[in-house]
């Protein structure tokens, strides 16, 4: 199924039939703040194991970003984070970065790494806004590359939807997708180290 959406104003229609198929395990590939990714309820665990498969990844050592609606519910999914962290998040988010934190013990196990951490990210986006809002919990984010070796991401909805109709549940088409993926900023240890510069102005960081 293809479901076009507007970012200024998401058909609530459409947002709980997206919703729906995610309570349901459904996979879907939607457009973050970004590039486009595929996307599941994280306690499905079935629909992280079919990301992890069209990837070609083992789910044990995925890299694979929760997304969440604000830092709210942060304490739910992280261990907790001192205030410098804490303000530094506050100052970048919603926005396009990805941050690495230590996952507490509310994180599904397919997410975590050894290392026992987790990415959390909350875009700037209000048809994901809606989407993580009408579901109640946090949705996976894990990007979708492009088999072009030139191009790194897929940013043609159409393209998107031949190619994976047969494969996902829903593509939600909301336009043309970003070809520059979010900044990845490490605070799982004592030192701040930025993992991937992307979109997100890593001057927000310092």
């Amino acid at each position: 199924m293809q479901i076009k959406l507007y970012e200024e104003n998401p058909s609530p229609k459409h947002i709980k039939t997206i919703v729906e198929c995610l309570r349901d395990g459904g996979v879907i590939i939607y457009q973050t703040d970004t590039v486009y990714s595929f996307g599941s309820d994280i306690f499905k665990q079935k629909a992280v194991e079919k990301i992890a498969k069209l990837k070609g990844l083992d789910p044990k050592k995925n890299n694979f970003s929760i997304l969440c609606r604000d830092l709210s519910n942060l304490s739910d999914y992280s261990k907790p984070i001192d205030n410098h962290v804490f303000r530094i998040m506050k100052r970048c988010l919603p926005g396009p970065f990805t941050f690495i934190l230590k996952a507490n013990n509310q994180v599904p196990k397919i997410f975590k790494h050894k290392k026992k951490t987790i990415g959390i990210r909350a875009p700037k986006n209000n048809i994901v806004q809606a989407i993580i809002e009408g579901l109640g919990n946090p949705i996976l984010s894990t990007s979708l590359h492009h088999q072009d070796e030139v191009l790194e991401y897929i940013t043609d909805p159409e393209l998107i939807y031949d190619n994976y109709k047969n494969k996902v549940d829903i593509v939600v088409d909301s336009g043309p997708g970003g070809n520059i993926a979010s900044t990845v900023v490490d605070f799982s240890h004592d030192d701040i180290e930025i993992i991937r510069e992307g979109l997100g102005d890593t001057n927000l960081i310092y």
